[in-house]
């Protein structure tokens, strides 16, 4: 990346972020829709600060422009549930100061250039990652905030539920991020690992196939819980993915109420629903290890491949339902040009796929370039998720990016695969 290649890179990305709340009014822009999001108006504040501590402050050498704002915007020290009563700047506010941020940022590239463009890198994709976090928001609180077209339809694929299995043969594959090139530090090392043989879905499982678990008692039945999902389960009433009517007939998708396409993958259910589902279809849900292995390892070149599909980056419509150019996820099959190795297929792009690993590091992690981005998070309480949405951005996602979050967490544009030991 060049100093010109970053510069339009990061207007690019702004432009993205501010058109996502364009419409919103300012009161929405405040007002907290949810205690498991910040205001919106919170996460624009949080950018500019990001990019002055990063870009102008260590990166460049000056001071920062509102060292005041420091710990109003310090994600680590100032948890969502609580953002709504701090002293964040107002709308007309936060727009100016995400303008005189990137004014600094431009003046510290001129002088200096970009370096190896790591710290760049780091700074587009934080700002990519709050906009998909941004929509989560518009989501909740079906805000008419984002209104795209529609992505390409894609093609048509065979039909699928979810439930078709696909065989990944055991031995060794390379799990992680390759050394060179940007990573975040939990991606890192990469390193070999072994798997037995196993099952993995095709595809997401969709609406329909999901549905029926639904009507068939799949909220009722206790033997197919674990004791911690069934008492989180009762505790808040919980019958159907977050964005279903009670009805069973129609979904949110961002502001809009839509007829329940029975094509989609289901789409906010939380990793005790995922697991519960698995359970009483015979089946677990993919440790992260099996996840990257059917979405990149091909068994003939001994090797794993980029991307799915190859080295290409994705392209939305050709290989995934990527970067925001829809509502909402796709049918699934709708890409088969983005099949892995495997003849998986979704594995980039509509639903995160929650697994069933933990958050933990790699054999050999080390923190880079803090340890607040991923350490602090590693252990039982966090499931991992894999592939990214119809929401990410094409420059963050790839087969070796890794989520995180509760198990209870629905917010996230999450749905699932099955596994099943051979």
């Amino acid at each position: 990346m060049t100093a010109t290649e970053a510069a339009e890179t990061l207007r690019e990305t702004r432009d993205r972020t501010l058109a996502l709340v364009a419409s919103v009014s300012d009161c929405d822009l405040e007002r907290v829709h949810s205690t498991l999001m910040s205001p919106l108006v919170w996460d624009l504040g949080h950018i500019a600060a990001f990019e002055d501590l990063w870009l102008v402050h260590r990166y460049g050498a000056r001071p920062l422009l509102r060292e005041d704002l420091a710990d109003v915007y310090d994600a680590f020290e100032t948890p969502r549930a609580g953002r709504g009563e701090l002293p964040f700047l107002r709308p007309a506010e936060a727009r100016k100061y995400l303008d005189d941020v990137r004014a600094r940022t431009l003046e510290v590239i001129a002088d200096r250039g970009i370096g190896d463009g790591l710290v760049h890198e780091l700074v587009v994709r934080h700002e990519q990652q709050h906009d998909e976090t941004m929509l989560q928001t518009l989501q909740l609180a079906h805000l008419n905030g984002f209104g795209p077209s529609e992505a390409p339809a894609g093609e048509d694929g065979a039909p699928a539920s979810g439930l078709e299995l696909l065989e990944v043969p055991g031995g060794a594959c390379t799990i992680g991020a390759p050394a060179n090139g940007f990573a975040y530090d939990n991606e890192r090392p990469r390193h070999r690992t072994d798997v037995r043989d196993y099952l993995i879905g095709r595809t997401p499982i969709t609406n329909a196939t999901y549905l029926t678990f639904v009507e068939g008692g799949g909220y009722e039945r206790r033997e197919w819980w674990s004791a911690e999902g069934w008492a989180w389960k009762e505790q808040y009433d919980i019958t159907r993915p977050g964005g279903w009517t009670a009805d069973l007939l129609a979904e949110w998708r961002l502001d809009k109420l839509e007829a329940l396409d029975p094509h989609r993958p289901v789409v906010h259910v939380s990793w005790f629903e995922a697991d519960a589902f698995a359970r009483a279809h015979g089946a677990r849900l993919p440790t992260e290890i099996e996840w990257e292995k059917a979405a990149t390892w091909d068994q003939e070149q001994g090797k794993a491949r980029a991307f799915p599909w190859g080295n290409e980056a994705p392209v939305a419509g050709i290989h995934a339902n990527v970067d925001l150019v829809a509502r909402g996820p796709g049918p699934v099959g709708a890409h088969p040009r983005g099949a892995s190795p495997f003849g998986c297929l979704g594995m980039i792009g509509d639903v995160w796929e929650w697994t069933l690993s933990s958050f933990c590091g790699y054999p050999g992690f080390a923190p880079y370039p803090y340890r607040e981005y991923s350490e602090v998070f590693f252990g039982e309480k966090y499931k991992v998720l894999r592939g990214g949405s119809w929401a990410t951005r094409v420059r963050v996602i790839t087969p070796t990016f890794r989520n995180w979050d509760y198990p209870v967490r629905r917010q996230i544009f999450s749905g699932f695969r099955i596994a099943r030991d051979i």
